[in-house]
């Protein structure tokens, strides 16, 4: 009895110290038995809502395998996954106050981001465009001088036309809208003559629109192709190191192109859109040497 209760009282002990070892994000899934995963709502097919209220998507299913990959690191068989509507203006204070824990998009990484969150390694590239009616003639940037064009509040994207609009002097009526839904209505019914956002994302709207024929996007390109990442929060080396290798594991195999084909070449929910938008050569080259670094030329020397 005394070796038996010798040996429960270090194995209780060793436990103790495994839990107190754990640090940040892994230490507070352990302590909650829950994960809990930011999406954007209208990020069509990166995150969205489908026709039961779902959320699904291509930056969905990548985040499903870290938390198993977490679920099984942190011995938690029955941990629960929980799902946090954002948007692009609350996503990074959710995810600094602990609200979130992986935020599963379209969030490009930059190195203004990396001052406040980590991103794990990239799952897409994108170049920021402009999308137009077609009737409007509006090809080019430079084009869009003293018209109204509308972008996402506390994105990328309308920083960089902010950027430009300033350094090319053009007056450029600039409008926050709120996500992409009521940025591209604004489009649609006129009160805004440009849609600026990632092109990959442009060529999703138009291709869900009343009348995709009606609008083209622009060859003129706001920035180079730039990373998008899964979010995490910034100094937090171990919830990050399994989400990166997570990642690799999963870009450097061909389950990466069954993935993205299931989102970006095949009928998606909820009324069966083919978006028939083939993984670009430079994003291809990237998964070969997974990286989570925000500089675009990284990714161009690929």
């Amino acid at each position: 009895m005394r070796v038996w209760g010798f040996l429960l009282t270090v194995a209780l002990a060793a436990n103790a110290a495994s839990a107190e070892e754990l640090t940040g994000t892994l230490q507070k899934i352990k302590e909650t038995n829950r994960i809990s995963i930011g999406f954007q709502e209208s990020s069509v097919p990166f995150s969205y809502l489908d026709g039961n209220q779902k959320p699904v998507g291509y930056a969905l299913d990548i985040c499903a395998r870290i938390a198993d990959a977490v679920k099984k690191e942190l011995g938690l068989p029955n941990l629960t996954v929980e799902t946090v509507p954002v948007t692009s203006s609350n996503r990074i204070p959710l995810m600094t106050n602990g609200t979130i824990d992986l935020l599963c998009a379209s969030t490009t990484n930059n190195a203004e981001r990396q001052k406040l969150v980590a991103f794990a390694n990239t799952h897409f590239l994108s170049a920021t465009r402009f999308a137009a009616k077609k009737s409007l003639s509006i090809d080019t940037i430079d084009d869009l001088k003293g018209k109204t064009a509308v972008a996402i509040a506390g994105s990328t994207n309308i920083a960089q036309l902010n950027k430009v609009n300033v350094e090319r002097k053009l007056g450029i009526n600039i409008v926050p809208a709120k996500d992409q839904a009521e940025a591209f209505l604004m489009l649609e019914t006129d009160r805004a003559q440009a849609y600026v956002l990632d092109d990959v994302q442009l060529a999703v709207a138009i291709a869900r629109s009343k009348d995709p024929a009606a609008y083209a996007i622009s060859k003129d390109e706001f920035s180079k192709p730039e990373p998008f990442g899964i979010m995490l929060r910034k100094d937090d080396a171990p919830f990050k190191a399994i989400a990166d290798r997570v990642t690799a594991e999963i870009y450097r195999s061909p389950e990466i192109e069954a993935i993205y084909r299931k989102w970006f070449e095949s009928p998606v929910p909820p009324i069966g859109i083919n978006f028939n938008y083939p993984m670009p050569s430079a994003l291809r080259a990237a998964f070969k040497q997974p990286s989570s670094s925000p500089d675009p030329d990284a990714y161009a020397q690929n």
